[in-house]
This record gives C-alpha cells, sequence and structure tokens, in this order.
C-alpha cells in the first residue's frame, strides 16, 4: 500500500503506483467481468481519497491524485453496470463526473458520458443515451483522436437504430469504420479504449441490424466478431458468443444458436458478468421454446449453470 516517503510527502512515484493498481483493475475487468472485480476497485479508490485526505503532496501531485479518484470512480461505474447494479453505477458515475467537472478535466467527461450512454441504451432510455453519446462526441472532436470518436460514433448509432431512426444509424456507424481506419493520424487512443476495433465495430454492426429487425445481417457481423475477438477479453467472449446465439434465433437459426450458445459455456467459468448473466437467462429462454433436439439440450446445459450459480 502507498504512503508517504521519507519526507512526508506524497510524491510522483506513489502516483504511478496508484495508477498502476487502476491500470490492473482494467485488466481484470477484460478477463473476468465486473462482479468481482468491482470490490476491489472501490476498496482502490478508498485507498486513494485517503491518501488525498491524510497526507502532503504539492499543488501538482494533488490534481493528479484528484484526477486519478475520479478515473477510479468511473471505473466503479462501469463495473457496478457490468454487474447490472445500475443504481450503483449512477452513484459513482455521478461521484466522477463531479470531479471531472471540478478539474475541467474533458477526458474523464468523455469517459464518463460515453458510459452512460450504454447504461441509458441498456435501460431502454434512448433518447438519454443518444443525447450523452452526442455530449461526449462534442468533446471528443475536441481532443482529436479518431479511436475515441469511433468508439463514441458506435454508442451513437446504437442508440439510433434503438429509436429506429435507420438511415441516421447506418451514417454513424460508417463514420465509426471510417474514424478506425484513420487511427495513428490522430492524437494516440487513451488506454481504456484498447479493446475497441475491428471486433467491437463488428460487434456494434451487428446490434445494430438486428435492432432495425435484420437479423440475418446482425447474425453475419456477430460472427465476424467472434472471428475477430482478442481472446484476453473473456467477458466480451462470453458476451459475444451469447449475442450471436440470441440474434441466430431471431434469425430463425436455432441449430447454429443452439450450437454457439454451447461454445460460449467453456468460457463461464471464468466470467462473473451481470450483463453476461441476463444474456445467458435470455438466450436459455429463448432456446427452450425451440422444439429441436439441440436447442432443448443447450438449453437444459445452460438452465443447469444457472442453477448451480456457476455463472454469477
Amino acid at each position: 500500500m502507498p504512503g508517504p516517503g521519507p519526507s512526508g510527502v506524497i510524491g510522483t512515484s506513489h502516483l504511478l503506483e496508484l495508477r498502476a493498481g487502476l491500470r490492473g483493475l482494467f485488466q481484470l475487468d477484460n478477463a473476468f467481468g465486473g462482479g468481482d472485480v468491482r470490490s476491489l476497485a472501490v476498496r482502490h479508490l478508498r485507498r486513494v481519497r485517503r491518501i488525498i485526505n491524510t497526507s502532503d503532496f504539492p499543488d501538482t501531485i494533488g490534481r493528479q491524485l484528484h484526477l486519478l479518484a475520479g478515473e477510479i470512480a468511473e471505473h466503479c461505474g462501469w463495473l457496478y453496470y457490468d454487474a447490472d447494479d445500475q443504481n450503483n453505477a449512477r452513484r459513482y458515475w455521478g461521484e466522477a463526473l463531479t470531479t471531472a467537472t471540478m478539474l475541467r478535466d474533458v477526458n474523464l467527461e468523455i469517459i464518463i458520458f460515453s458510459s452512460m450512454s450504454l447504461q441509458a441504451c441498456h435501460e431502454e432510455r434512448f433518447r438519454d443515451g443518444l443525447d450523452l453519446a452526442r455530449a461526449a462526441q462534442e468533446r471528443a472532436t475536441r481532443l482529436g483522436s479518431p479511436t475515441v470518436q469511433s468508439l463514441i460514433a458506435a454508442r451513437e448509432a446504437r442508440a439510433l437504430a434503438l429509436m429506429g431512426d435507420s438511415k441516421a444509424a447506418g451514417r454513424r456507424m460508417a463514420d465509426a469504420i471510417r474514424l478506425i481506419d484513420r487511427d495513428g493520424r490522430g492524437r494516440p487512443a487513451p488506454e481504456w479504449t484498447s479493446f475497441h476495433g475491428p471486433a467491437e465495430l463488428d460487434y456494434f454492426q451487428g446490434l445494430l441490424y438486428s435492432d432495425l429487425g435484420h437479423h440475418h445481417a446482425g447474425a453475419h457481423f456477430l460472427r465476424a466478431a467472434l472471428a475477430h475477438h482478442d481472446s484476453i477479453y473473456g467477458r466480451n467472449r462470453a458476451l459475444y458468443r451469447l449475442t450471436a446465439a440470441d440474434i441466430l434465433l431471431k434469425a430463425g437459426e436455432a441449430e447454429e444458436a443452439a450450437a454457439c450458445a454451447m461454445e460460449g459455456v467453456q468460457h463461464l467459468d471464468e466470467v462473473e458478468s451481470g450483463r453476461v448473466t441476463r444474456k445467458l437467462d435470455s438466450v436459455t429462454t429463448s432456446l427452450r421454446t425451440i422444439g429441436t433436439t439441440g436447442a432443448q439440450d443447450a438449453a437444459d446445459s445452460l438452465t443447469e449453470r444457472l442453477r448451480t450459480g456457476d455463472v454469477a
């Protein structure tokens, strides 16, 4: 646990150690989901707050400590969102936004608004989701990172699709793809966007088509997302497979959906994510309505997973 140095003053080395803790939380979340990781993140946030309130440091270090506390609070919000505890997600994002406003830090505002956009769509507040994504995009445009702008454009496109605006959704999705192709020609992408790339874009493209009722096209892009996916993102790997199974069922491809769901089972032991659990429950219920042997076998296997609590 970092503490004051020999002079009793918090310095750069302590700050770097605390920031490395946040980096570790990102890596754990990507691999295992938000369920178990959120308690670690809350403890790390408490540690940073204790240091802010009980230690000595110069103003330059103080600003960085406050910013780090805001970033950890934002990540706590994300972890609670992934664990499907939306009230706590809102609480931590509210704390992070207070810090971002106090410090006038545009980067932190971008992360918060783009995360809250996903939550709004998750809760079927589609207009809020669009407005939050646009607020994030307005700030991201000033910073000039194509990757950040691409990520937010994809979230804008999802909100538009959920609102039924197919033309605007298509335009923003095309923008998201065009912007990622410009990666390297603008400001470097921040670390929190490391997951965003071809697989994530295929995933959002698949969701977009399915949201608009074009389930066969959506299934095509989910297959591509699985083909492009990086194995280090364990939570997303499970989520992608179950989402693909869900869309395949809507497309009438019951046997492929069952096979896809069963392939996802092998990843579930590693993951504790409320979003994954919710999708698992939805797919299991849908498979149960299909009369084929493959669908029933898959439903039985997934039901057993839910019953035994192997998936949190």
